[in-house]
């Protein structure tokens, strides 16, 4: 009848009668709200067509009006000029779902990604995506220990899984396991997989793994591939593993095309530059295609309301800050920190208790996060660990009579001498260094007998780090000291504070599609 009824025009009352079926005959006939939604759209109401096509796919079990229905969500979003809000494709078991928490985790969200990937794998065990996807979540998230146990499921259930084994390699490393990481590299390396998404894959978790040759020979083989050889940022990762494997001239030959295909972002001209001057010397680069975090900043600081627009709405620059959260050294980490107070969201909040439960995290670190926290309203008593940490802040306090005296005075003359030749992260990074000193040091806290001679080795270890020429000779004239007093405080502060150990700048492991 509802049929007829909508073949002789009498869209309304062929939707009485489906709705009269739904509520008195047979409640699980969801096939009836794609005819209501067939109905509504011949009466070009767009609303109703796609509540009720919403309704139909998130309802229905069987899919049997899946393609038709997908084509009227095209329809619908055109005329509606927006994207319809689905939930879930029921007959689709999580493909909807899944697809949303890849576009958290690409968003830095991990938290939020992780309980919607746990709920996709409770409901279908073998969603094998799903459950890659969750394990890198959780490794995200700090959560090294149940990362790995959700990639062993992974692998019983299917031991050849690429991702499943990439994702095991890398973790290999994280732990240090060095004989397990060896044996597994020796099948990872003699791969040739055949898919796109696994090319990427293995080619990603090559780059991870400081196996920047095979990195390139597989990020080459993706060049040749027409569907995605537009892609700027793929240049750029071919271009970092050719530079990585020394490559030069070919690393300035991808870049140059990257940035052809995207000259308005500015990425690519800044690799070329660097390209040019060396890169400062021996450095292994980073695979995110995004400026690095510390000229990131430069720039964001240049540009005041623009800057905290982008940090909010673009989702890799908030990746990009969850993961040097995590694996920067102690000067991004602060930085970091002080940027996620413009973000000012929930997931900012969730980031940074989390980051406060974290044990290996220093004091000055755990102090500013704090800060941040009671800025956005989380009340002190709700903060991880919070009265443990005053209790200590004031013994160590107490300890160190003099520190808003002689010790404060090292870092005033350091930031004054910097005014105009240091831009804000430098004068960040003396504050942190100088800190880092001394608790590593305390309580045998440095006799001061000249603070010029240790605010010159801070300004001297800040520029090195930071890629700012600087002499010795030029420091030592500018704090009015020696040469042999420079020198000697530099070798004390570096040999306390390891500042040559390498930081890992890498590129996340790449999230599996389906």
């Amino acid at each position: 009848m509802a049929g007829i009824l909508s073949e002789m025009g009498d869209y309304e009352g062929s939707n009485a009668v489906l709705a009269h079926i739904l509520e008195h005959v047979d409640a699980t006939m969801t096939e009836c709200y794609f005819y209501m939604a067939n109905n509504y759209a011949n009466m070009e109401n767009f609303e109703e067509a796609e509540r009720a096509l919403v309704t139909y796919l998130e309802e229905d079990p069987a899919g049997q009006f899946l393609d038709e229905a997908e084509e009227m969500m095209e329809l619908l979003q055109y005329e509606l000029k927006r994207p319809t809000k689905l939930s879930r494709i029921k007959s689709r078991g999580g493909i909807v779902e899944h697809e949303r928490a890849r576009s958290l985790m690409e968003e830095g969200k991990f938290a939020q990604a992780a309980e919607l990937l746990e709920g996709i794998v409770k409901e279908d065990p073998d969603f094998l995506a799903a459950r890659n996807n969750l394990s890198l979540a959780y490794y995200y998230m700090g959560l090294f220990r149940k990362a790995k146990e959700t990639i062993g499921e992974v692998l019983s259930l299917e031991p050849g899984n690429l991702h499943g084994l990439c994702n095991l390699a890398v973790f290999y490393q994280h732990e240090g396991d060095t004989e397990a990481l060896d044996g597994l590299m020796k099948m990872l390396e003699v791969t040739v997989p055949f898919h796109q998404e696994h090319v990427f894959k293995l080619a990603t978790t090559m780059g991870i793994l400081g196996r920047h040759e095979a990195a390139y020979g597989h990020f080459r083989r993706l060049l040749k591939d027409d569907e995605i050889n537009g892609d700027p940022s793929l240049y750029h990762y071919t271009a970092v593993a050719a530079y990585n494997s020394g490559r030069s001239k070919e690393a300035g030959r991808y870049w140059s095309t990257a940035m052809k295909l995207d000259p308005e972002s500015g990425i690519p001209r800044f690799y070329l530059d660097q390209l040019k001057e060396g890169f400062g010397g021996s450095v292994k680069l980073s695979y995110q295609y995004h400026l690095p975090f510390e000229e990131q900043l430069k720039r964001w600081e240049k540009d005041g309301e623009g800057m905290c627009e982008e940090i909010k709405h673009n989702p890799l620059i908030r990746s990009s800050f969850s993961w040097a959260l995590r694996y920067g050294d102690s000067g991004t980490k602060l930085q970091v920190i002080r940027a996620l107070a413009w973000i000012a969201d929930d997931e900012v909040k969730e980031t940074l208790m989390t980051f406060l439960e974290d044990p290996d995290v220093l004091g000055e670190l755990k102090a500013e996060a704090r800060r941040v926290l009671r800025d956005l309203g989380v009340e002190s008593s709700e903060l991880p660990g919070a009265a443990a940490e005053v209790a200590a802040y004031r013994e160590v306090a107490a300890g160190l009579p003099k520190w808003n005296g002689t010790l404060q005075s090292v870092v005033d003359k350091a930031l004054k001498s910097m005014e105009t030749v240091a831009d804000h992260a430098q004068k960040n990074h003396v504050q942190q260094l100088w800190h880092q000193f001394i608790n590593k040091l305390y309580p045998e806290t440095p006799l001061i007998r000249q603070a010029e001679g240790w605010s010159a080795a801070l300004e001297y270890l800040t520029a090195k780090k930071h890629g700012r020429a600087l002499t010795y000779q030029e420091v030592a004239q500018r704090y009015g000291v020696s040469v042999s007093t420079v020198s000697r405080n530099v070798k004390r502060i570096d040999s306390v504070c390891s500042l040559d150990e390498e930081s890992n700048d890498i590129f996340r492991p790449f999230t599996e599609n389906i």
